[in-house]
Parts: C-alpha cells; structure tokens; sequence
C-alpha cells in the first residue's frame, strides 16, 4: 500500500529517539567495558557489527558520510577487542537497558507491545537489494522481549530508511561530508559549527563548502542559495519515498495505530535525550 509521504516522514521523526539510544551511555560504557578507548570504538563496533568483519573501506562505504580516514581509526581495531557477534548482543543489550530506563512504566505498557509488534512487521518486509546495512540487520535475530524488538524494529527501519538517503544523495552527486555541511545550514548552523565536521581541518571543510559554492548551491556568506535550498528538500522527499515500501505491509489504519502508539514513546524517549 502506498501510504502518504507526509507519514513516513513522520515515522521517521519517531523512529529516529528509538533507534539512537544505542548512541547514549548506557551502551557506550557497556562498549568501554570490553576494551574499546572511546565513544566511537563503540560506535563502530555496534553500527559495523552486522556488516561482520568488512574492511575499513567497505563500512567507510556503507556509512556514507565520514570523512576519509575516519572510519579507519576504528575498524578493524574494535576487531581485536570483541567480536562482531559479541558487538552485537552488547549493542541490543546495552540499547534496550537505555529504552527502558528512558521510557519508564511505557516499557510495560499493551501499547509497545503492539507497536513492536507492528513496527516488526514493517520492518522485516521492506526489500534489501542495495541497503547493505539493513540486509546486515535482517539477517539478525529479532528479539523476543517486547522492548528490544522495538528498539530493534526502530533501527532496522533507520537504517533501511538511511541506505535509501545515502542512494538519495548519490543522485544528486552529493558526497558524505557535502551532505552533513547541507545538514547544518538546514538547521541554520554554519558548517565549521556542526558537531559532525567541526573537528575536520579548516582547509578541509573549507574545500568542501567552496565545491558546493562552485555548484551554485552555497552562497559566498557560507549559507543556502535557493537551489541550495531545493535540493536539500527534493532528497530529503527522494528518502521519504525510498522508505515507503517498508509500511505497505501496514494498511492504513495499522500504521495510523503504530504512529499513535509511538509516540508517547518517542517523546519520553527524546526529553531524555535532551
């Protein structure tokens, strides 16, 4: 079923304080707990994990958006600390204690039941040909405890929904670090401010910034031009799209009954985060 753009858009804005929990303290110390020396050994270690032991270039390729050289300083050294299967079970675990500590008394709830139940549903329904990060997670066990098999539905619907906008940046020959400086100025941020980029070096970034001003879709004061603008929000509605065949399983009345029971969680959820 062809669900409306403006739905999947909002899953996505409900999916997405569910499945990052796994980036918050409770895994992240479970990860430094094994070894690892920083936040994003975890990171790697947990997100890479379903991709088994693939080379620094091919998780640098599926992620998209690090900058050279990044993803290198962690794969395959987590590799030497733990096991891609161990990554796993410390991610779900770690992931779900996060879930349930943020959300309270809704863990329990007949309400997540039913909305694991059908965020499952869609979730292992979507097609696979070029999501290679969400073929890795299907190929995982879905947990039975109604917690992690939503926080595990939420991340497999992220990250189907991620492959689909790495495909919609591609098209518009956008690359992995031009797509987080476009990020930023969407949330009116200047690049060298954004948390995912700052760190890079100035010339670095500054490069960047001026290929997209070459393009025509930064201006010389280092914000949006009006193609800019629009082609940021044609790929944001290209993954909208690309995301969509996920919940044709659903009819519309199911997925108007899982976006209900989302969202008390995805609130408590996100004020945590806040």
């Amino acid at each position: 079923m062809q669900h409306p753009l403006a739905k999947i858009h909002r899953m996505f804005e409900l999916v997405e304080p569910i499945a990052t929990v796994t980036f918050s303290e409770v895994p992240n110390e479970a990860f430094l707990a094994l070894g690892m020396r920083n936040y994003w050994d975890g990171y790697f270690a947990g997100r890479a994990a379903p991709l088994g032991l693939a080379p620094a270039e091919v998780v640098h390729a599926v992620f998209y958006n690090f900058a050279d050289g990044e993803v290198a300083r962690h794969i395959p050294w987590v590799w030497g600390k733990t096991t891609p299967q161990e990554a796993i079970a410390v991610r779900e675990r770690g992931s779900t204690a996060a879930l349930r500590q943020r959300i309270g008394q809704l863990a329990d709830s007949p309400a997540l039941v039913r909305a694991a139940d059908l965020a499952t549903r869609a979730a292992v329904s979507a097609p696979t040909e070029g999501r290679a990060l969400y073929a890795g997670l299907r190929a995982l066990d879905v947990p039975e405890e109604p917690v992690a098999r939503l926080w595990h539905a939420a991340t497999l619907l992220r990250e189907h929904r991620g492959d689909g906008h790495n495909a919609a940046l591609l098209a518009h020959g956008i690359g992995g670090t031009e797509a987080h400086v476009l990020l930023a100025l969407s949330l009116g941020m200047r690049a060298e401010e954004f948390g995912r980029i700052h760190h890079l070096p100035t010339a670095q970034l500054a490069g960047v910034v001026d290929g997209l001003r070459r393009r025509g879709l930064v201006d010389a004061a280092g914000g949006f031009t009006d193609a800019g603008r629009q082609t940021k929000e044609r790929i944001e509605a290209l993954t909208d799209e690309l995301a969509a065949p996920a919940y044709a399983v659903l009819t519309a009345d199911e997925l108007d009954e899982l976006i209900a029971a989302l969202e008390p969680i995805a609130a408590a959820a996100q004020e945590a985060d806040d």
